[in-house]
């Protein structure tokens, strides 16, 4: 199974580094020196990373045979594809690869359909699903302890603990002047 671990940006001096913008939570793992990875175009690959090193921040390669900056300037956008075996686990423990989570079903904790996760989406702050609903409509789920309770992998499920107004329209409103107390 094959994994986008990495996007390539922009080049860095003029020795063929490249800036990358790092899509696993095991970079020291999947981008380390010797690692061959394909590459989207494939035309761009496959690429063996020389050298790998942090600055200001932002992780910096030097991949074989890329010397110059005209070089690592061609290879901008370009995806790192990572081959990995599709029983390997993350590490960590409560942390899964994309393609684990998508098709789950999801219910909420007492047991009601809310649909099947079409896909996540990785922002900033957190990740969200994607949850195809019985009837075609989307609904985003936080992918937080607090709303997603459980995966059961072998169940192929994930379980929820929606707020108020998360999946329905209970959403509760609350406001001061809702209190009755009239000065």
């Amino acid at each position: 199974m094959q994994l986008v671990v990495a996007r390539i940006g922009r080049a860095h001096g003029i020795k063929g580094e490249v800036t990358v913008e790092v899509r696993t939570d095991e970079p020291e793992l999947r981008l380390a020196p010797g690692a061959v990875l394909a590459t989207e175009p494939a035309s761009a690959g496959p690429l063996t990373i020389e050298t790998g090193r942090v600055h200001s921040g932002r992780l910096l390669l030097r991949f074989e045979g890329v010397r110059d900056r005209n070089a690592a300037e061609a290879l901008r956008n370009t995806l790192l594809i990572a081959e990995i075996d599709p029983e390997e686990l993350p590490e960590g423990e409560d942390e899964y690869y994309d393609h684990q989570l998508i098709d789950l079903d999801v219910v909420t904790e007492d047991g009601e359909q809310v649909g099947r996760i079409t896909e996540i989406s990785h922002l900033p702050t957190q990740d969200l699903f994607v949850v195809e609903r019985p009837d075609g409509s989307e609904v985003l789920v936080p992918f937080v302890g607090e709303i997603v309770t459980e995966i059961d992998l072998e169940e192929q499920r994930a379980v929820i603990a929606p707020p108020p107004g998360l999946i329905d329209d209970r959403a509760e409103i609350a406001s001061a002047r809702d209190t009755g107390d009239e000065a």
